[in-house]
């Protein structure tokens, strides 16, 4: 799977359901594993009460890629 795909799929929490966003970037180590992805928060939350625009999430935290979604337990 390439970066490309996992940046078109929304990543939801599975405690609460909320849509998170969708991923802007990753951070790799030096052993080329992925250790954390960023996600730029939905607008609608950012405009409403303007916090931060990013969520960064460890990969240890994903729970499941789906074709659509990729669930986190945040």
């Amino acid at each position: 799977m390439y970066l490309g795909e996992l940046q078109t799929k929304d990543v939801v929490s599975t405690n609460d359901g909320k849509n998170l966003g969708r991923i802007v970037d990753v951070e790799i180590n030096s052993d080329g594993v992925i250790t954390n992805i960023l996600i730029e928060k939905r607008r609608f939350f950012i405009k409403l009460f303007g916090s931060s625009s990013q969520y960064n999430i460890t990969y240890k935290e994903i729970t499941k890629i789906g074709d659509d979604v990729i669930l986190v337990n945040m």
